[in-house]
């Protein structure tokens, strides 16, 4: 049982080693992110006004007000799930596509509010830090 345990945080311990934090992603650089994957259906602002918009059945959401519909707390965890597809299954009509670009390449340690820094696209990570900071405040 000790050497399952002392294997399981080798492991973690080398994963998150292997995490590129040099420069860790900031807002800027999940912009263009956005404005590739993300503005034709949500919009430039997120306010989900996108070109494509109001020929979908059910309207993107307004992405500044994720913070608010959550109760004033920006869910890192709950967002990254629908950017990479693992919480899409209870959409109705056409879903968000498969983003399979934005889970390649260096990982990088994120703390999605567990108090655990676990192993994450930069990208995603890029991505995550542009939506959290165009949140609107009440």
């Amino acid at each position: 049982m000790k050497r399952v345990l002392i294997g399981t945080w080798l492991t973690a311990g080398l994963a998150i080693a292997a995490c590129t934090t040099d420069e860790m992603p900031e807002a800027a650089d999940g912009r263009g992110l956005y404005m590739e994957y993300c503005a034709v259906c949500h919009g430039s602002e997120g306010k989900g006004d996108g070109e494509l918009a109001r020929s979908m059945t059910v309207a993107p959401k307004d992405l500044t007000l994720i913070t608010v519909r959550h109760g004033d707390a920006f869910p890192r965890a709950k967002v990254l799930s629908m950017i990479d597809g693992y919480a899409r299954s209870d959409l109705d009509g056409p879903s968000m596509p498969e983003f399979g670009e934005l889970l390649k390449g260096d990982l990088v340690p994120l703390d999605t509010g567990d108090g655990v820094l676990t192993p994450t696209p930069r990208k995603m990570v890029a991505l995550l830090e542009y939506l959290e900071s165009i949140q609107a405040t009440r």
